[in-house]
């Protein structure tokens, strides 16, 4: 059995897809890019605000599943420029204070809207 999680505290999905589902003991996060969630509009800033708007998406999603960034097990980073790793990483760890999660990250040639940065997470519930 699924359940579907959202929230409005996180931008609405621009796509035929959920913000997360709940599934067999597990929580699955779509990719989250920086987008506002009121205006639904792509933040405007360099990669560190990017990359801060995208953490809070992330963790507007799981709070709305009554889970926190210590519940995520597996995250996928999406970047356009691979020279902005260090940044990503910074902004990126500051939500893990210990055991941080599984991780991969990958340069891709474009992102929705724009966006630089797009993380996907699975947290355990």
């Amino acid at each position: 059995m699924k359940k579907i999680i959202a929230t409005d505290k996180a931008p609405k999905a621009i796509g035929p897809y959920s913000q997360a589902v709940r599934a067999g003991g597990f929580l699955y996060l779509s990719g989250q890019i920086p987008l506002v969630p009121e205006t639904g509009e792509l933040v405007t800033g360099d990669i560190r605000v990017q990359t801060g708007q995208v953490m809070a998406n992330i963790g507007a999603v799981l709070d709305e599943a009554g889970l926190g960034f210590d519940a995520i097990v597996k995250t996928t980073i999406f970047l356009t420029d691979l020279a902005n790793f260090g940044v990503v990483n910074e902004v990126y760890g500051s939500r893990f204070a210990a055991d941080p999660p599984a991780r991969s990250t990958v340069e891709v040639k474009g992102l929705p809207r724009g966006a630089e940065v797009e993380i996907e997470v699975v947290a355990v519930v």
